[in-house]
C-alpha cells in the first residue's frame, strides 16, 4: 500500500461503524492459489458500514487517467453475482447490498 493509499484507508476506518479490509482478495472460485483458480482482484479496500448495513468494494484512483478503473469496474460488472457470492463465501459477509465506492 502506498502513502496515497494509507490516507484513504486511514480516513475510512476513522469511522468506527466501518470495518475495513485493505487489499482484499476476491476469488471468484475456491482455491488455494488465486493464480491457478480462475478470475481474481485484489480490491483496494473492502468497507463494511454496520450504521447502513451496506458493504463497499473501495477502488483508489491516483492516475491521470481512468482507464483502468472503468476496466476494474468493467470486469467486476461482467460476473458481478459470482463476485457477489465470492465475497460473502471467503469473507463470511452479512447479506447486505454491494457497492462500488471510488476515491478519485
Amino acid at each position: 500500500m502506498n502513502d496515497f493509499e494509507a490516507v484513504v484507508v486511514d480516513y475510512l476506518a476513522a469511522d468506527r461503524s466501518l470495518f475495513v479490509n485493505p487489499q482484499c482478495l476476491i476469488q471468484l472460485k475456491p482455491g488455494a492459489n488465486p493464480d491457478t483458480s480462475g478470475p481474481h482482484w485484489y480490491c483496494d479496500a473492502v468497507a463494511v458500514d454496520f450504521r447502513s448495513q451496506q458493504i463497499f468494494l473501495c477502488e483508489f484512483s491516483f492516475a491521470d487517467s481512468l482507464v483502468a478503473l472503468v476496466k476494474r469496474l468493467n470486469g467486476w460488472s461482467q460476473c458481478w453475482p459470482e463476485l457477489e457470492t465470492a465475497l460473502r463465501r471467503d469473507s463470511h459477509l452479512p447479506d447486505w447490498p454491494i457497492r462500488p465506492w471510488l476515491f478519485v
